[in-house]
């Protein structure tokens, strides 16, 4: 289990990008997974999260808050175990 918690400043630029109107629903979705796990090191990001976090950060249009924020989510995607 991944025991990393979403930082202050990645909270504030999760935040930053979910009220941005201008902001896709990527970048929306991974925001919203890192502020939900602010502080709570037993939420981990969803597959689907980590997958709208990846489009984020590849996505040359994208801000540098909501790439924070992607980047926070991804941090906390638990570890793949091997076979």
């Amino acid at each position: 289990m991944n025991k990393k918690t979403t930082s202050k400043g990645a909270s504030k630029s999760a935040s930053k990008t979910l009220t941005s109107k201008s902001t896709g629903k990527s970048s929306k979705s991974a925001s919203g997974s890192a502020l939900s796990q602010t502080g709570t090191p037993k939420r981990q990001t969803s597959p689907k999260a980590a997958s709208a976090a990846s489009k984020t950060l590849r996505d040359g249009r994208t801000s540098k808050t909501s790439k924070s924020a992607a980047g926070s989510t991804l941090a906390q995607t638990p570890k793949k175990k091997g076979k």
